[in-house]
């Protein structure tokens, strides 16, 4: 998907230019699989590319959002920069790079009754530390951070995630841009990708 990859970048660089924006890119293009990548093993974006797409559905779903005149004046989403946007949206899924092998596994063809190997991508974290905390260090290795911008990142799975349900009512509540991305990823997931 090399207009997806195109798409990723052009954001990017329009958007982030905050000290270490460069080399966390170069990090993305030459030193890491995220624009070959899956964003699944067998849900939304199964596929090599996935994850890039992904990636920029959750950034148009969460402009979307934010320029919801009532949404922003509701929960205090006014006055979001670009650069923060884009932040959130394009990278809140590092935790998913160099982790999906290519591989193969068996499935019974309906029609004939035959087992048949089809393509399939086997998960396999080389640095098990979370989901959305694991992207916000990845992230931080290269760029500073604001708190804002952190936690939306470590929240961004909202309710689905295996945390306690307390402490993430909390922090969607505390911090709305949290919230605001949890959304974004949802409706990208579920209605652009059609995931499960």
């Amino acid at each position: 998907m090399p207009e997806c990859k195109e798409e990723f970048i052009q954001i990017f660089q329009e958007n982030i230019t905050r000290p270490g924006a460069d080399a966390l890119l170069d990090y993305l293009e030459h030193k890491s699989d995220f624009f070959t990548a899956p964003a699944s093993t067998k849900f939304h974006g199964a596929y090599p590319g996935g994850l890039c797409e992904h990636s920029v559905n959750v950034y148009d779903c969460l402009r979307d959002y934010l320029e919801r005149p009532r949404v922003a004046e509701l929960y205090g989403l006014e006055g979001y920069s670009a650069e923060t946007v884009a932040i959130v949206a394009l990278l809140h899924d590092l935790c998913k790079v160099n982790c999906y092998k290519a591989g193969t596994r068996n499935v019974k063809n309906e029609q004939t009754g035959q087992w048949e190997k089809v393509p399939t991508f086997f998960y396999d974290d080389p640095l098990p530390y979370g989901h959305g905390e694991k992207s916000v260090y990845i992230i931080s290795g290269f760029l500073r951070l604001t708190r804002e911008e952190a936690m939306a990142i470590r929240w961004h799975m909202g309710f689905s995630g295996g945390e306690d349900k307390n402490l993430v009512g909390r922090a969607l509540e505390r911090y709305p841009l949290a919230f605001a991305l949890s959304v974004a990823d949802m409706e990208a997931t579920y209605f652009l990708e059609g995931g499960d």
